[in-house]
C-alpha cells in the first residue's frame, strides 16, 4: 500500500507550537517579513516585504514595483512562503532572545482592481503612519505604478523560539 504524503509538514516540536490565532495576531501586528519565491536556477529568493493581513478575507497583501526578480519568479511559479517574527524579549539577566515566528505557505496572485489596490494600500500604510493626507497623496501619485500582490494562505504554522 502506498502511503499518501501530506502537502505540508507538521511542526516536529509540538510543545513549541503556537495557535493559529496567535499566528494571525503576529501577522496583523508586525510590519515586515521575508517573502520567499522560487527564483532563478532553482535557488530560493527571499526579500524583506511590508505586508497587510486582511481579516475580511484571511489573505496577506504586499505592494511592490512592477518589474524585477520577484515578479519574474512569481510569473513562473506562484508558490511562496512568508516568514514573520515578533520583536521578542530577553529575560532579566539572560542573553537569549525569546520570540514567536510564523510561516505561511500559499500562492500569490496580482490584484488588478484599482479600487482594491487603493483600499489595501491605504490599510497597509496605516501600519506605518496615521497621516491620512500623506497616505492619500502618495497613493494618488503612485497608484498607477503600484503592483499589489495577494497571498492566499494554504498552510500556516508558528512556534515559540528561545535562542540558546
Amino acid at each position: 500500500m502506498i502511503k499518501e504524503q501530506k502537502k505540508f509538514r507538521e511542526l516536529v516540536r509540538k510543545n513549541k507550537e503556537i495557535s493559529k490565532e496567535e499566528c494571525i495576531e503576529i501577522l496583523k501586528s508586525e510590519k515586515r517579513g521575508v517573502l520567499s519565491v522560487n527564483g532563478e536556477g532553482g535557488y530560493p529568493y527571499g526579500m524583506p516585504m511590508n505586508h497587510f493581513y486582511n481579516e475580511d478575507d484571511g489573505k496577506i497583501y504586499f505592494h511592490c514595483g512592477n518589474v524585477g526578480h520577484r515578479l519574474e519568479s512569481l510569473q513562473k511559479d506562484n508558490k511562496v512562503s512568508f516568514c514573520v517574527y515578533d520583536k521578542g524579549f530577553c529575560k532579566d539577566g539572560e542573553w537569549a532572545l525569546n520570540f514567536k515566528s510564523v510561516i505561511v505557505f500559499g500562492k500569490i496572485e496580482i490584484v488588478e482592481d484599482f479600487k482594491t489596490i487603493s483600499e489595501i494600500t491605504t490599510k497597509l500604510s496605516h501600519k506605518f503612519t496615521q497621516d491620512d493626507s500623506y497616505i492619500k497623496k502618495e497613493i494618488e501619485q503612485s497608484l498607477h505604478r503600484t503592483l499589489l500582490l495577494v497571498l492566499s494562505i494554504e498552510h500556516i504554522c508558528g512556534k515559540k523560539v528561545v535562542e540558546a
